[in-house]
């Protein structure tokens, strides 16, 4: 097995794992072990999309594009997210995890493509928007809780 390879899976987990991380000190349901599965799987899936893409592009008589494995991608984390957001109350909740989750399955896309730098710094761009406008929306926007 190629070591680029392996390098790519421990990478995409371990940005997964960092976002639920954050997810986890903020007892979250969906945690390190979720976010981490979900940069695994959509790296892992990226990662054949192109080697299905490469082998077929050696027959001239079939078309395969590798970016309609992307929209699947996009598409099937969305059915994921939407499974994580309820109505509670006069509320919803869970729009950021469903939001959080989609953003995740984008680092294991870059991951899977090779974009390891844009894959770190969206991953920063990830957490700094949890724990910074998260910091923001509790001290500013939430409502009182009695």
């Amino acid at each position: 097995m190629d070591i680029g390879i392996i390098f790519q899976l421990i990478l995409a987990t371990v940005l997964g794992a960092l976002i639920g991380l954050e997810r986890e000190f903020k007892r979250k349901e969906a945690g390190i072990q979720t976010y981490s599965l979900v940069a695994l799987g959509t790296c892992l899936f990226t990662m054949v999309g192109f080697e299905l893409f490469d082998i077929f592009a050696k027959q001239s008589a079939t078309s395969f594009d590798p970016s309609r494995i992307i929209q699947a991608i996009a598409v099937g984390i969305g059915f994921v997210g939407a499974g994580a957001i309820f109505r509670h109350g006069a509320g919803v909740v869970g729009l950021t995890t469903a939001a959080g989750l989609w953003a995740t399955a984008s680092i294991g896309v870059l991951v899977g493509v090779g974009l390891y730098a844009l894959a770190i710094i969206s991953t920063a761009f990830i957490l700094f928007i949890l724990i910074v406008f998260g910091l923001l929306e509790m001290h500013f926007f939430e409502k009182d809780k009695k």
